[in-house]
C-alpha cells in the first residue's frame, strides 16, 4: 500500500489532467463479461465490422515479401505522404504537397501532435458539445483549456458561428470541428461551415478539421467536402485524418494530418521522439487504400444507410426516447432521460445498469459533454442490433413505467 501511494504522488502533474477513454473502458468491461459467459450485445466500439478490402491485405503481404520492415522516415514516407495528398486533391479538391503531410499512428495521434505541437498553457479551443471523448483530455494534456460551445439537439445536434463567436476571447486559439460528428452523427451544412471558418480566420483562430468520418454521408444533399478546400484555408486549417474508418483499417493505426509546412514539421519532430514512424508494412497497405480501387467506402456506406435507417425507427418506437437522425458516421445518439427513476439520474448510471442487467454496452453522454444521452453504434449486423435494441426497449420500459 505504501509503494503504491508513493508511486502515485511521484506522478506528474500532467497525467492528472487526463482520464482513461470511456471508449476504451466500455469495451473492457463487455469484454470482461463475455470472458464469464455472458451473451454482450456490443454497440461500444466505434469500429467498423466490416473486413479490410483484400486488396489492401495483398499490399501488406507484397510489402511483407519484399522485407518492407524497417523503419521509414518518420513522418511517413514520401510516396504514402504524396499518395494522400492526391486522394485528399480527387475526393476534397484541395492542393497539398507532401511537405504539408505527417503519417501519424492514427486519426488520434494526429490530434495529439497538433494540441501539443499548437498549444501553451492557458491557450483556449472551443469544442462543440457534443464532443469526442479525446479532444478534452488532449487539450487538457497539454495545458489548454476547453471552451464548450453546446449544439442544438433538436436541430441534429448543429450549431453555428452565432453560437461560437461569444465564446471568442483574448486567448482562444483553436477551434476543432467533427463533421460528421462523433457521437451525433450531426452535420454541418457547407454554408455555416463556410461561415466558421470566416469566423476563426478573421479573429486569427486556427481551425482543426476532423475529417475522420468524411465519407459516411447518408443525405443525397450532404456532399463530402473539407473546408480546407476554401481559398486560402490552407494557411489557417488544419485537416486531421484517418484511414480506420473509410477503409476498415481501425487495427492498422494509419492516421494524416495535412497543414502548413512549419506545423507539419514541428508534429514531425515530436514524433520523431515518441513514436518515430508508423509501421512500415501498415504504411505500404495504406498506399494502396487511398490509390486503389473506392469500391469498398460506397458499400460499406449503403450498408451503413440501411442500419441506421432500422436503428433510428427502432429507438424512436421507445416511448419517451428521442433521437436525432444521424446524418452521417455510424452513431446513433438517443436521449434517454424518460428512464431517469428509481435510482437512475444520469446517462453513466443509465449505462452500468443497462450493461448490468440487459447486457447492452453503450457509452454514456458523460463521455461527451452530455449527461441524457447514450452514443449507440451501428457498426455491427443487423442481428445484433435487433437483439440489442429489444433489450434496450424492455430496460427502458422497465425503468420509465411510473
Amino acid at each position: 500500500m505504501q509503494a503504491a501511494t508513493t508511486a502515485q504522488s511521484a506522478l506528474a502533474d500532467r497525467i492528472s489532467r487526463i482520464s482513461e477513454s470511456s471508449t476504451m473502458k466500455v469495451a473492457a468491461e463487455a469484454d470482461r463479461l463475455r470472458r464469464e459467459g455472458v451473451d454482450v450485445v456490443d454497440f461500444g466500439a466505434g469500429e467498423p465490422d466490416f473486413p479490410t478490402p483484400e486488396n489492401i491485405k495483398a499490399a501488406a503481404v507484397r510489402a511483407l515479401e519484399a522485407n518492407f520492415t524497417k523503419y521509414t522516415a518518420a513522418s511517413g514516407t514520401p510516396e504514402l505522404r504524396k499518395a494522400i495528398c492526391e486522394r485528399h486533391r480527387i475526393d476534397y479538391g484541395t492542393g497539398y504537397a507532401p511537405s504539408e503531410c505527417i503519417v501519424t499512428v492514427g486519426g488520434k495521434h494526429a490530434i495529439f501532435n497538433v494540441t501539443q505541437a499548437l498549444l501553451n498553457e492557458g491557450d483556449e479551443v472551443i469544442v462543440p458539445v457534443p464532443y469526442w471523448v479525446t479532444y478534452r483530455d488532449v487539450v487538457n494534456y497539454a495545458g489548454g483549456r476547453c471552451v464548450f460551445v453546446h449544439a442544438d439537439e433538436a436541430g441534429g445536434f448543429t450549431f453555428t458561428a452565432a453560437d461560437i463567436e461569444p465564446r471568442i476571447a483574448d486567448r482562444t486559439k483553436l477551434l476543432i470541428i467533427n463533421s460528421p460528428s462523433n457521437p451525433s452523427g450531426g452535420v454541418l451544412s457547407r454554408p455555416e461551415f463556410e461561415r466558421i471558418y470566416e469566423l476563426a480566420a478573421s479573429r486569427g483562430i486556427w481551425l482543426l478539421t476532423d475529417e475522420c468520418y468524411c465519407r459516411f454521408l447518408y443525405d443525397r444533399a450532404d456532399k463530402p467536402f473539407s473546408i480546407a478546400s476554401l481559398p486560402g484555408a490552407k494557411e489557417r486549417v488544419i485537416v486531421a485524418g484517418s484511414l480506420s474508418k473509410t477503409y476498415a483499417m481501425t487495427g492498422w493505426r494509419i492516421g494524416f494530418a495535412l497543414a502548413p509546412a512549419p506545423l507539419i514539421a514541428a508534429m514531425g519532430k515530436l514524433q520523431s521522439h515518441s513514436t518515430s514512424n508508423p509501421t512500415s508494412i501498415a504504411q505500404k497497405a495504406a498506399i494502396e487504400a487511398v490509390g486503389g480501387p473506392q469500391d469498398s467506402v460506397d458499400i460499406m456506406l449503403a450498408e451503413y444507410r440501411r442500419r441506421r435507417d432500422f436503428v433510428v425507427e427502432r429507438l424512436r418506437a421507445i416511448p419517451g426516447v428521442r433521437i436525432a437522425a444521424p446524418r452521417g458516421a455510424f452513431y446513433a445518439y438517443p436521449n434517454v432521460s424518460v428512464a431517469f427513476r428509481k435510482g437512475i439520474s444520469s446517462s453513466l448510471q443509465f449505462s452500468e445498469r443497462l450493461l448490468a442487467e440487459a447486457h447492452v454496452a453503450v457509452v454514456p453522454g458523460e463521455a461527451f459533454g452530455t449527461a441524457e444521452h447514450i452514443r449507440i453504434s451501428y457498426a455491427t449486423s443487423m442481428e445484433e442490433l435487433r437483439r440489442g435494441l429489444e433489450r434496450i426497449d424492455s430496460f427502458v420500459r422497465q425503468y420509465s413505467a411510473s
